[in-house]
């Protein structure tokens, strides 16, 4: 929508609008159009093929080292259960 101009000194503040403005159309391109994929499926896919190649060692190797230092307070624990199990007196 386009505003038109006020141009007397009293008129109200704000400018009248012409609801049946029309934009310009754009002239077309001749530009070639590329080949795009057909659904975002498709685009996703493409990306991740390429990606996950690289990035697979990487992540595993962080994972790996994440369940190691999880697992050792855990087997720490149950060592010193059993310890302070075979030093009670048994009744």
């Amino acid at each position: 929508m386009k505003s038109l101009p006020n141009t007397e000194p009293n008129a109200r503040k704000f400018p009248l609008v012409d609801y049946h403005y029309h934009a310009p159309m754009l002239k077309g391109s001749s530009a070639p159009c590329i080949q795009t994929s057909k659904s975002l499926r498709d685009i996703t896919r493409d990306y991740f093929d390429a990606e996950a190649d690289r990035e697979f060692l990487s992540e595993a190797a962080v994972f790996t080292a994440l369940i190691v230092m999880a697992i050792m307070p855990i087997v720490t624990g149950i060592s010193a259960v059993f310890q302070l199990l075979s030093n009670l007196p048994l009744f």
